[in-house]
């Protein structure tokens, strides 16, 4: 039988409130010879490497402003992680970075730390997830009672009373979202399996737009495989649309089929590529962003890159 996923969100104020807890953490995990790993906040490694000096190389420390830059890369090297250590069970000390994100990058990290419960939910692993109440925004340590079922306050564990399930919590993420396209937006239909115009068309775009050579191909890529599935699964008329939004660059592909995608669809790791979703997760790693909005006139998938 599987085993449950503790995840537990862990709100704090200063350092010595932050210790207080989570070098006990540490040594518990580490006494009962679990896969230790800290990946929090470069000024948090170096208090816990000081105050958890005795406990060696037992744990693995990483810093959050390196590991965290994307939230479906950050859930794959999780995963990795939580696969390459198996049978051991991961003891993960978890801080996500929340600063610097506009907020449509800060509403896919929120979403993020929910999609952990479905991710992780049978690895039998423990991630407790520190929130500075001091240093963060009031909506950030919110969402960690929606996203998290266990709260940690104050040295009392308790279910949370706020928490989501992480298809609910998702569709809510979706639900915030905006779909204006741009007037002057340059488009391109296409109805053939044969996509060579589609790659021409988005490859030079991204080239008059100053997207790098690896980025520029990384888009080509996932665009090409979100027009083939829309050819797939998909109703004419179909077409691709490319245009510039401030740092970024956006494509979207939109056909007029009727999908009913739930808020999960692409996000959760498939074991292997003969899996359904394994393409939607494949673009995900691919784009900065990708985003979904699906009903009675269409199904289009917007895939943002950042110059």
């Amino acid at each position: 039988m599987a085993a449950e996923l503790e995840h537990r969100a862990f709100l704090y104020s200063g350092d010595d409130d932050f210790l207080r807890t989570a070098v006990p953490f540490l040594e518990e995990g580490v006494a009962a010879e679990r896969a230790v790993v800290v990946v929090a906040r470069a000024a948090n490694v170096a208090l816990l490497r000081e105050a958890a000096a005795g406990l060696g190389s037992a744990v693995e420390f990483f810093e959050s402003e390196s590991f965290y830059r994307h939230p479906v890369r950050t859930l794959n090297q999780y995963q990795h992680l939580v696969v390459g250590q198996a049978p051991r069970r991961v003891y993960a000390l978890a801080e996500p970075v929340w600063t610097g994100h506009e907020p449509r990058g800060l509403l896919e990290w929120m979403r993020y730390e929910s999609l952990i419960n479905a991710v992780f939910a049978d690895s039998g692993a423990t991630a407790l997830c520190p929130y500075d109440r001091d240093r963060l925004p009031p909506q950030i340590v919110e969402q960690a009672r929606r996203t998290h079922p266990d709260l940690l306050v104050d040295g009392v564990a308790a279910p949370s009373p706020h928490y989501e399930e992480p298809l609910r919590y998702g569709a809510g993420c979706d639900r915030q979202r905006t779909f204006d396209r741009p007037r002057l937006a340059e488009y391109l239909p296409f109805h053939t399996e044969d996509l060579r115009d589609v790659r021409a068309f988005v490859a030079e775009r991204a080239a008059l737009f100053d997207l790098d050579e690896m980025t520029a191909q990384n888009l080509v890529t996932a665009v090409n495989e979100v027009a083939a599935n829309a050819l797939q699964h998909g109703v004419p008329p179909m077409g691709v649309w490319m245009w510039e939004s401030g740092p970024e660059v956006v494509c979207e592909i939109g056909d007029n089929g009727f999908w009913q995608p739930d808020a999960l669809t692409g996000f959760l790791p498939p074991r292997s590529a003969l899996q359904r979703g394994f393409g939607l997760w494949t673009v995900r790693l691919l784009v900065d962003l990708m985003e979904v909005r699906a009903g009675w006139d269409g199904t289009f998938v917007r895939l943002r890159m950042r110059r």
